[in-house]
């Protein structure tokens, strides 16, 4: 785990102005790699590497950049390849020089181009310099777990982990419109594009060859497609369900260091812990759980603490005030690189610092809502189009795979969810199935006078949206799955950036385990009433793994998603009001372009509701755009 920056020149440059060009790169992501660095740079000074490391495996030899056997290549790698042992095997163990996954990397692509990332198992992006084609190689892991971004200059082509190491190089900031509309609506940009204008990200699953006269342009490698298996049973995929994550938990805890868990008390991470402390039986096993003193509503450490009595672990409580809120909320913000999904990225920070207090790498759960269908909202788009179907006859139509007598009883899980109803049937019901999704997930309809019609002009995004909702690799018999695939592609992206980036903060290196490929690929072949029988969410893997967890986390109905008490700091005055009202209040926040005139912060302040994101959305991008475009 580490971070990378490159470029690839537009011409020849000395090599002490290529040198410098790394430094101030690297400079700024230097907290991803606490343990060391290094340089490279070509004879002509066109193509610099730069790396910062977290050393996880092969802690003696395993640094970077790391030039081939034959001078032809040089690799710099983010990431970990959890099967390089097997890989090295099929490779021929004759010739390597180090036992890292970064030689293995090399040799893949050395005898595979890029088809070597058809066999790479794990989280990554790469940048590979082919001296003799003078062309670079740039890769991403299949779901987005590890971060690349690039801009391209009249300088020529920069790339790096993280977007504020191309701040330098930009002949000017500017925010991306497109981008912003899509914030506004989702929390988060989709595709390919950032909030700054000429900084791109590689998307998930994308690969590109760049070379002095062509540009970067990114080509997929890996689909998960949605082929649903109607031959086996139940039973079948509970067994193999069994089998591919006890493989994929095994797997990522591969590591020359401690290995440690997020147990935030839900399913996911719960499971998680349990199953790796079952693999590693022997020794202390860390666990760490984040909890606010303002309710038992922020406070989710009984669940966390029932686990790790049950399973013998040694749990680490990260205790998280309002003052850390005021201490820390600028450096979170920096951190993220650009402002994304809700609030929760505070209290990761703060546990993140926790964890990097005690080890170096942590198992997270994100991923298991996503594929497993976790999300409340699944429930609701759900019931009603089940309602609808058995007004208009249309339930055994194969749009619905669920009734809506069998989710009755499920529906206590919505209690807490009452405002999303409201909002939802405001607008009527029964439309398309993209367009009341949309209406779910839409934040942007909840700012009322704030925003400016400019600002709100969600034609682009919609579009966007529904080319993804009805992607050609998911069939349309299936609601759930198309919910579910959205999420996916475009959500859990958002998280796992949160995820990346609050972890290295600290130098941590959090791994994901629901994220295992052929674990996806499998998930997205299960049939929706296996995966989603009688409306339970999660049901297929609670049903499997059930036996893993004490009581009180499996009988859980409230899911809190490590809810922060931001409005309720808000409504009782103090530091993080003031903060906030001086942070908002200032000419040059009320000067922005996509804010109404007269705009009354107090009137934004007070408005909030308990788990209201729209003060928090508005908080993140104004410090955002002190911090990178101002």
């Amino acid at each position: 785990m580490c971070g990378i920056f490159g470029f690839l020149a537009a011409k020849s440059i000395a090599k002490r102005e290529a040198e410098a060009r790394l430094k101030t790169g690297m400079d700024r992501i230097l907290h991803r790699g606490p343990d060391g660095s290094g340089k490279w740079v070509s004879a002509d000074g066109r193509v610099g590497f730069g790396h910062v490391r977290l050393a996880i495996i092969d802690v003696e030899s395993g640094a970077q950049p790391m030039v081939s056997n034959d001078g032809r290549f040089t690799i710099i790698f983010n990431g970990e390849i959890y099967n390089y042992i097997e890989l090295r095997a099929e490779l021929g163990g004759e010739g390597f020089r180090t036992q890292s996954d970064t030689e293995v990397i090399l040799r893949a692509y050395q005898r595979w181009g890029e088809g070597c990332l058809d066999r790479l198992r794990g989280m990554f992006s790469i940048a590979i310099w082919d001296a003799n084609e003078q062309r670079l190689f740039l890769a991403r892991d299949r779901f987005g777990i590890k971060p690349l971004y690039w801009a391209h200059t009249s300088d020529g082509l920069f790339f790096a982990s993280e977007m504020k190491a191309l701040l330098p190089f930009l002949p000017y900031r500017e925010v991306n419109s497109s981008a912003l509309a899509d914030y506004f609506t989702f929390q988060f940009c989709l595709g390919d594009k950032t909030l700054m204008n000429g900084v791109w990200q590689m998307p998930a699953a994308h690969f590109a060859l760049v070379s002095a006269d062509n540009a970067l342009v990114p080509q997929r490698y890996w689909e998960v497609h949605y082929d649903i298996d109607y031959d086996h049973t139940e039973l079948w995929f509970a067994e193999r369900l069994r089998e591919l994550l006890e493989d994929s938990v095994r797997m990522h805890l591969r590591a020359d260091v401690e290995v440690g868990s997020y147990v935030s008390g839900g399913v996911d991470s719960s499971l998680l812990a349990a199953m790796a402390r079952n693999i590693r039986n022997e020794g202390p096993f860390k666990a760490f759980n984040g909890r606010f003193a303002d309710g038992l509503q922020y406070d989710e450490s009984r669940y966390a603490n029932a686990l790790a009595e049950e399973q013998d672990m040694q749990l680490h409580l990260a205790d998280i005030s309002e003052q850390d809120f005021v201490d820390h909320i600028g450096k979170v913000i920096w951190h993220l690189d650009q402002p994304t999904a809700g609030p929760g990225a505070f209290p990761q920070y703060m546990v993140s610092k926790r964890v990097g207090e005690n080890i170096k790498v942590v198992l997270g759960g994100q991923g298991g809502d996503e594929i497993f269908g976790g999300y409340a909202r699944y429930l609701v788009a759900y019931f009603e189009q089940c309602i609808k179907g058995a007004i208009e006859g249309t339930l055994q139509s194969g749009n619905y795979l669920v009734t809506y007598e069998s989710i009755i009883p499920n529906l206590e899980t919505l209690r807490q969810y009452k405002p999303m109803l409201s909002e939802f049937w405001a607008g009527g019901l029964f439309g398309e199935r993209d367009e009341r999704y949309w209406r779910l997930v839409n934040r942007a309809n909840t700012f009322g006078g704030i925003l400016t019609p400019e600002a709100l002009d969600q034609r682009e995004t919609f579009d966007e949206f529904k080319s993804i909702f009805w992607g050609k690799n998911v069939g349309r018999e299936s609601y759930f799955d198309a919910m579910t695939h959205f999420d996916f592609k475009t959500l859990l992206p958002a998280l796992l950036q949160v995820e990346d980036r609050m972890s290295m903060a600290h130098g941590v290196e959090a791994r994901v385990p629901f994220l295992d490929h052929p674990l996806v690929e499998f998930a997205a072949t299960i049939p929706a009433d296996i995966k989603f029988k009688n409306g339970e969410l999660k049901r297929l893997l609670k049903s499997v793994f059930s036996e893993r967890l004490p009581t009180v986390i499996r009988e859980r109905k409230d899911k809190m998603g490590f809810p922060v008490p931001l409005n309720l700091w808000l409504k009782r005055g103090g530091k993080a009001r003031e903060l906030i009202g001086d942070i908002l209040g200032s000419e040059r926040a009320r000067s922005r372009s996509y804010l109404s005139d007269g705009m009354s912060i107090d009137a934004v302040l007070d408005s909030q509701s308990v788990y209201g994101r729209n003060l928090w959305a508005l908080l993140g991008l104004e410090l955002w755009h002190q911090q990178f475009v101002d």
